[in-house]
């Protein structure tokens, strides 16, 4: 009787189990589905990518290879002798001039002669492309594009090869690469940790184990919550106030008697990267002030209790119990940070630039910046390139991660085998 008159009849006890059952049926479904479509939208931007990223090409030369040496249908077919008698012949005499500067013709290999032939002397030019799907799928209406456009050359082509990631930005989608852009990105992604990651834990730090509960600090803590929500872009009008005018004579080296170019005027590697910074900066804090709580008191207790004072219980076990959690949080904004265009667009990035970076006060342009300027050419090619330079930058991303995910778990590893 008593067991009734808390829980219920037999009968109603087993309707409640069914209702909740059949809520967590439903549930399930749900969780199901969402992540199914989540995946299934995945799919389909890789999809996109890949088929922009492969497929025919039709190609108009400026001259044609059979011009240059009689009975040779391409460049690759020439001798080494060949070579260095077409482009001394065919070259002008400024990029010559460049061309011998950088190496001479007779040290260079024949793979890089072929560059350079095909490059500045058969001069190829896109008329049109097609997408992985196209060509596999739609070859007669390509077959009646080339034989309605005589002296064209149908290729089929990988836009992602070696060439793509060692050649700079050019005006022939062809020719162009990710050398610059893909350097650039590596140079702000560790000026943003270098700086954001010992401020971020070190304020993290200071909040959830030293500060008081207090009006200042909660205030505090709401700022750090709302700046973590704060658009980019507003990041990058304030990059651009400070560090790219306010501080221009740092940030551009104007103040180092080392460095010779300082006509960024600040538009440096180093402001995009403390821009950069900022914007992660909320993000690191919360992660590792999460992390932090996750450390159960009694650890902090037993340390205590054999006479070690609060800062040398954090170092040696409060940190070391979440630095797994505190590199993911850091993996996740970094993550954010190396797909941001909208701040480095504001402070000043180039959106074509030729010259690789050099240090932190140098002139860079990123990735998604690259990619974002390709997207928004009207030729055709260029989305073609624009696709070889998005997965390129989800390769960086998966490395930089993997990268960390395994340092992670070595670090766990290390702290299960010590404890």
């Amino acid at each position: 009787m008593l067991s009734e008159t808390l829980f219920g009849t037999d009968e109603m006890m087993t309707s409640l189990m069914q209702k909740r059952k059949a809520g967590g049926v439903v549930w399930k479904v749900v969780f199901l589905f969402s992540t199914s479509l989540a995946i299934l939208f995945l799919l389909l931007l890789l999809v996109s990518v890949i088929d922009s990223t492969f497929g025919y090409v039709a190609v108009r030369n400026e001259m044609e290879p059979s011009q240059l040496v009689a009975g040779k249908d391409a460049v690759s077919e020439f001798s080494r002798a060949e070579l260095e008698t077409v482009l001394q012949e065919h070259l002008s005499s400024g990029i010559l001039r460049r061309v011998l500067h950088d190496k001479p013709l007779q040290e260079r290999s024949k793979t890089d002669l072929v560059s350079l032939a095909q490059q500045y002397v058969v001069k190829p030019s896109v008329v049109r492309s097609w997408g992985l799907g196209d060509s596999l799928l739609d070859q007669k209406s390509i077959e009646a594009f080339m034989a309605g456009n005589e002296g064209l050359h149908l290729t089929f082509r990988s836009w992602i090869n070696w060439s793509f990631f060692t050649s700079d930005q050019s005006a022939n989608p062809l020719n162009a690469g990710v050398r610059t852009a893909f350097l650039g990105s590596l140079w702000i992604i560790m000026i943003t940790f270098v700086f954001a990651f010992p401020i971020g834990v070190g304020a993290a730090i200071y909040l959830e184990e030293y500060a008081v509960d207090n009006k200042l600090n909660r205030l505090l803590q709401l700022n750090i919550f709302n700046l973590s929500a704060v658009p980019s872009i507003i990041y990058g009008l304030l990059g651009l106030a400070v560090f790219v005018r306010s501080m221009e004579h740092i940030t551009s080296g104007a103040f180092l008697s080392s460095v010779s170019d300082t006509t960024a005027n600040g538009r440096t590697i180093l402001s995009g990267g403390l821009t950069l910074a900022l914007l992660v900066l909320p993000i690191i804090i919360i992660n590792t002030q999460e992390a932090l709580k996750a450390v159960p008191d009694s650890l902090r207790m037993s340390s205590y209790g054999v006479g070690a004072t609060k800062w040398q219980t954090i170092a040696s076990h409060v940190l070391p119990a979440s630095i797994d959690r505190i590199l993911t949080g850091t993996i996740l904004a970094l993550s954010r940070a190396l797909g941001e265009t909208a701040p480095l667009v504001v402070i000043g990035a180039s959106t074509f630039i030729s010259v690789d970076p050099s240090s932190i006060f140098s002139k860079f342009t990123t990735l998604p910046i690259q990619i974002y300027q390709w997207s928004a050419r009207p030729q055709g090619a260029y989305r073609n390139v624009a696709g070889a330079a998005i997965i390129t930058l989800m390769l960086l991303l998966m490395a930089m991660n993997s990268f960390a995910i395994i340092m992670r778990d070595k670090i766990s590893k290390k702290k299960r085998m010590e404890s």
